[in-house]
């Protein structure tokens, strides 16, 4: 129970986070729910990849940056699959 927590806490940071890169405020709610899902799969897919742990086990840089990176690519699909370009 403990471990969904930190992993939806650490979603909600990185969401707000990739909200702030993307410049698009209207869509923070949608950021969270896909942040959400992103946490799980970097956790899932990317944690072995680099050799760092999950952000359950520890919530120090790498394991924040590895969380990041799978959110970040997650949005990044489902914004280009929607058809919105951000300009960076």
């Amino acid at each position: 129970m403990l471990n969904i927590l930190i992993y939806s806490l650490g979603a909600i940071v990185v969401a707000w986070i990739v909200t702030d890169l993307f410049h698009n405020r209207g869509s923070l709610v949608f950021n969270i729910i896909v942040g959400l899902i992103g946490v799980f799969l970097a956790g899932y897919f990317l944690t072995p990849y680099f050799h760092v742990p999950t952000i359950n086990a520890a919530v120090n840089l790498k394991t924040s940056l590895v969380t990041l990176l799978g959110v970040v690519v997650l949005l990044l699909v489902f914004n280009f699959s929607r058809g919105s370009r951000h300009k960076w």
